[in-house]
């Protein structure tokens, strides 16, 4: 019996603006994790583990960002003759070209490419969560069902539920009802923006409803086409019982380093059954130098310490001065906290340089600093700043 044909679509064109100064200049699937790793890694490992060799991006917003870590799909596995990674950019010469208004706006504009590749089972996810899974067993769950979609769920937060599309689920994992982004959500159980469609029928009902509502009007997938399969019975839930983490706020991708500097945090990203894969990088050794002290803390390649660490991600290349202190933030490439300056619950971003004497952050919300700023020597930038700040 021959295997299932299948297609996975990664829909990384999103804007991110939730995470507000991170993806002013890149892509928020490109947006660093964990030191050494980009949010799109967690997907694409996904499929390299799941035997999975066809894969598409979806992309738009800050493409560079994306095509320079992308590469040609080696990490991955996607690097072949027939087949593997392929990029997807907006594009004009046909009446489906121009800016995606929406995930399922996208799906749309690739509807044609998706026909001709006659897959039994496409597998839709987003690149914006941190989590492990199986695709190919989602996807023979989903072939044996008889459903139009399956959608991967998880159990999120009583008030975290409304940021995500929320499902009541029946005998038989039937989903018995679908509402996106509601403000008073009937359960806790949300859509973990991981699909499996059955194509013909999801790309004709696309059809048929952007006939309805017109072309801009589909929007996202959770605007019209989850909801008109749930209708119609035809939607089936696949609950994720292992970690998974949305990162898309400055909030949550705060919160989810935290997580990973756990004594066994919630991933092992290099257990070597289920490794998580990214493009290599090109730093020596991090070294602690000097009066260095660290505790409880991630450190990368490059990454030279004289001053105090504690409870922090620096990436590669980060550089904390003598008599430095940097506790319970993310530090992103390349940046350089000076003497005698303070970082504190702060997320600095590539090639930030805070000033000797600096004070950021605080006891309070997430501070947040741009990418390539530089903090005056002395200055106090208080809890929850946003520096340079956000034009109006």
């Amino acid at each position: 019996m021959a295997l299932p044909r299948i297609l996975v679509l990664v829909l990384a064109g999103g804007a991110g603006g939730r995470l507000e100064l991170l993806t002013e200049q890149r892509a928020k699937p490109a947006v660093p994790f964990a030191g050494v790793y980009r949010l799109i890694d967690f997907p694409l490992s996904n499929c390299q583990n799941s035997q999975l060799s066809d894969v598409w991006v979806s992309i738009q917003f800050h493409p560079t960002s994306l095509h320079e870590h992308l590469a040609n799909g080696r990490p991955w596995d996607l690097d072949r003759t027939t087949g593997g990674l392929m990029t997807l950019p907006p594009y004009r010469g046909t009446e489906r070209g121009g800016w995606n208004t929406g995930t399922a706006d996208s799906l749309w504009r690739q509807a044609e490419l998706i026909r001709e590749y006659e897959a039994d089972a496409l597998v839709v996810v987003s690149a914006d969560a941190v989590y492990k899974l199986d695709y190919r067993d989602v996807v023979d769950a989903h072939l044996g069902s008889g459903a139009e979609v399956t959608m991967v769920t998880t159990e999120v937060a009583a008030d975290d539920a409304p940021r995500y599309g929320i499902v009541e689920v029946g005998e038989g994992d039937r989903v018995t009802g679908y509402a996106y982004k509601p403000d008073e959500p009937a359960t806790t159980t949300a859509t973990n923006e991981v699909f499996v469609f059955s194509p013909g029928p999801t790309l004709d009902r696309l059809e048929a409803l952007g006939a309805d509502v017109g072309e801009e009007g589909l929007e996202d997938l959770g605007t019209h086409l989850l909801p008109a399969q749930t209708k119609d019975g035809l939607a089936r839930a696949y609950p994720l019982d292992g970690y998974w983490r949305d990162v898309g706020t400055v909030e949550s991708y705060w919160r989810t380093h935290r997580e990973f500097l756990d004594e066994e945090p919630p991933l092992d990203l290099d257990d070597p059954r289920w490794p998580v894969h990214t493009r290599g990088g090109r730093h020596s050794a991090a070294r602690v130098l000097d009066d260095g002290q660290i505790e409880n803390s991630l450190l990368s390649g490059g990454t030279r310490v004289s001053g105090n660490v504690r409870g922090s991600v620096l990436s590669p290349g980060v550089h904390v001065e003598r008599g430095a202190t940097v506790v319970d933030s993310v530090l992103l490439p390349g940046t350089r906290v000076r003497a005698g300056a303070t970082v504190t619950r702060a997320v600095l971003d590539d090639g930030v340089d805070v000033g000797a004497g600096a004070s950021v952050g605080g006891d309070g919300d997430i501070t947040l600093v741009g990418r390539a700023a530089r903090v005056a020597d002395g200055t106090e930038l208080s809890a929850g700043a946003r520096y340079p700040e956000p034009e109006e």
